[in-house]
């Protein structure tokens, strides 16, 4: 993971956001590039902001806040002591994008480009806009997703959890994250005896084949009780002290888990860790 994408807005989590990046980049000698995620306003509503505010008045505004978000992740990479972007410069280092659009589609596109997207998690009071920022990241990509939790985590994949349900989803964000697993010093496949899951290698098979990659890997299984998976997971991830959780994203249908609730979007809206998600 040598490049980094950092979708930043002007919101209290972002601090949290910045933090992940900034260990994440300085675990694996990476390029982090911030740009700013700005949601793009409907054209029916264009003609009625006008008419209540100055054109002008709004453009301004909006410079403005660019030029803060800008401020803000230079200010912090700098203090993390991570060094503008210059040709030939060592890594870490950072970059800026000035000319992203508007728009929650924009992630999704651009992180193509990137090894790994990093923003900031949902939860359960948050605007669409910013689910379907993370949505456009993760179904559009083709990359992994790391979302941060409220609170700046301390150290970032060190102890890592993988949650194991057999889908296609959790074996592709496994791929993902063999560059972060083989740094890992403790890492533990978990299954959630009871939750939600599909056909598919056990979990047996999965610490099999991460001895193969040279990662030793302990086997948990723990019983559903009174919970739901997402709950479960998150518990399990606490009482293993892990810093990053390994997620595959929308397992079930994502209509499905908005109506239903679903493992994904509990743990999307209530992590207190790091979670590389992937679909």
């Amino acid at each position: 993971m040598k490049t980094i994408l950092v979708a930043i807005q002007n919101i209290a989590l972002m601090t949290s956001v910045l933090e992940a990046a900034a260990r994440l980049a300085q675990r694996t000698g990476a390029y982090i590039e911030g740009f700013p995620l700005r949601f793009g306003i409907p054209q029916y509503l264009v003609a009625e902001l006008a008419a209540g505010i100055p054109l002008d008045s709004y453009n301004a505004k909006s410079q403005e806040d660019l030029a803060e978000m800008h401020r803000l992740f230079e200010a912090f990479m700098l203090t993390h002591d991570i060094p503008p972007a210059t040709a030939g410069s060592s890594r870490p280092c950072f970059g800026w994008l000035e000319t992203a659009p508007e728009g929650e589609d924009f992630v999704g596109s651009y992180g193509r480009a990137f090894d790994v997207i990093v923003m900031s998690r949902s939860d359960v009071d948050a605007a669409g806009p910013n689910r379907r920022a993370i949505e456009s990241a993760l179904f559009e990509s083709g990359r992994p997703v790391l979302l941060a939790p409220p609170d700046a985590p301390r150290s970032i994949a060190t102890n890592i959890v993988i949650h194991w349900n057999g889908s296609t989803e959790q074996a592709r964000v496994n791929a993902f994250a063999m560059p972060l697993l083989r740094l890992a010093e403790r890492v533990t496949v978990l299954t959630v005896i009871g939750g939600q899951g599909v056909p598919g290698p056990s979990a047996d098979q999965i610490v099999r084949q991460l001895l193969y990659n040279d990662i030793a890997a302990k086997l948990v299984s723990i019983e559903l009780e009174d919970r739901n998976t997402g709950e479960a997971v998150l518990d399990a991830a606490r009482t293993q002290g892990c810093d990053l959780l390994i997620k595959g994203a929308f397992t079930r249908n994502r209509l499905r888990q908005m109506i239903f609730g679903g493992a994904t979007s509990y743990i999307m809206e209530h992590a207190d860790l790091p979670v590389l998600m992937a679909h």
